[in-house]
This record gives structure tokens, sequence and C-alpha cells, in this order.
């Protein structure tokens, strides 16, 4: 692969915002997608991002599995591997920008759910909630499908773990093991599509290490950054990345 210097510059920084979404500054997960699409077209990039998200999840998971919410990702595994599928059956059959609006129209619609919840006085709900099955169920389904189609579970995970008041490091420690799973769940799928190859490979290993440094710096971070500005700074990351998506 033959990159411009400021296309080695992007995928440099989406490589970091990678690392730090994965172990402080959640949100910025779909704000890296949108980054490698500026380099790379949004089919091919989803097989590119997929082996950085798996060294960003290793990460995460060491520093934050003690804090994990098991009972969470009983209930919402089965439904994303169902999601996962379905993206995989979909993804050939959609155009880039049917896939960015799709996922942007979801995304946004959760935030409208958030919102509205949050009106009604949610912040009064006990510290870690229990969702009914069928918001599990719907969560999970909605996760897996965008994570194959466009990288972009994070919002979507984002905003359900939200919903269940958890702590912040018990929301990192949640969304980390969660995506380790999920992540590798995907591999087969994408080699399949042939969208993880070996020159795609040959790239992963050159961004590595931004994926590192991003992940040193994201755990300093969260541990710097009180409850209240967490969620608030993942909604609005998540606010700018569903306006990226229906709009550019």
């Amino acid at each position: 692969m033959n990159y411009e210097p400021w296309q080695w510059a992007v995928l440099i920084a989406a490589a970091f915002f990678i690392g730090l979404a994965k172990t402080g500054v959640v949100g910025l997960s779909i704000l890296f997608v949108a980054l490698v699409y500026n380099v790379i077209p949004a089919r091919q990039a989803t097989g590119v991002i997929l082996p950085l998200l798996i060294v960003g999840d290793v990460f995460a998971v060491l520093l934050y599995r003690r804090h994990t919410e098991w009972r969470h990702l009983w209930r919402l595994f089965p439904w994303t591997a169902a999601g996962v599928i379905l993206g995989w059956f979909m993804l050939g059959r959609i155009d880039d920008l049917q896939t960015k609006r799709l996922v942007g129209g979801i995304i946004a619609l959760l935030l409208v759910v958030h919102f509205w919840r949050a009106v009604r006085g949610g912040q009064d709900e006990p510290e870690v909630a229990q969702a009914p099955r069928w918001v599990a169920a719907g969560t999970g389904l909605l996760a897996g499908f965008t994570t194959l189609v466009a990288n972009a579970a994070g919002s979507v995970m984002t905003l359900y773990l939200l919903a269940m008041r958890m702590p912040k490091l018990g929301f990192l420690g949640t969304n980390a093991v969660f995506f380790l799973m999920l992540n590798w769940f995907k591999v087969p799928f994408m080699v399949n599509l042939g969208l993880i190859n070996h020159e795609s490979l040959w790239l992963n290993l050159r961004l590595t290490p931004a994926v590192v440094l991003g992940c040193l710096i994201g755990r300093i971070a969260a541990t710097k950054m009180n409850q209240v500005v967490f969620e608030r700074t993942a909604v609005f990351l998540t606010v700018i990345a569903t306006v990226k998506l229906l709009v550019f």
C-alpha cells in the first residue's frame, strides 16, 4: 500500500484514537472509523481496522477485566452473534453510502431514546440497572450488525452501557471484554469476504505502535476523568459521530 505522507498521518492518528477509545476516552470509536474512510474505501477499511481494534481490546481487557459486569455480556452476546451474521449477509448487498446512512440512522434513534430517558429522570435509577430482555436483544443485534458493516458498534454499546448506569470502571471493563469476544468472532467473516488479507495485515503491523501508545494514554485519561465528565464526553462524541455518518 503506497500512501502519501498526509495519508500516513491520518492513518496513524486513527490508530492512536483506537487505543485511546479502548482504554479511556469512549465515544471516539466512530471518529477513527471516519478518519480511515478518508484514506481507504469504507468496505476495505473494515478489514484494516479490525485487527487494530483487537490489539486495543487486549490492552483494555488486561487493564479493566476485574470490573466486568458479566451478566450483561451473557444477555447481549448471543444476539450480537446473530447481528454479525446479518451484517455479513448484508455487506455484499449495500454500498458504502447506504451503509453509512443506515448506521447513522440507527445511532441517531438510540440517541433520541437516551435523551428522552434522561429527561424523564433516568439518572435516579440504581447505579447498575437491568435492561428488559427485548432491549438487550435489540442492542445485541444492532451492535453485531453495525460492527460488521462499519465497525460502528462502539456508539451502540456506549448508549446501552450508559443506560445501565454503570460506574466508569464497570463500563470500561464490560465494554472491553464484550468487544474482545465480538471482534475475534468477526475475523472469519472478514477473511471470507477478502477484507483481511496479507496486504491489510502488513498495514496493521505498521500502525500497531500508535494503537499501543493510545492505550497507554487512554489509561491515564480514565484515571483523571470523573463519572459525569466521562458520561458527557461519551454522549458528545457519539453525537458528533452520528452527524458525520448522516451528513458527510
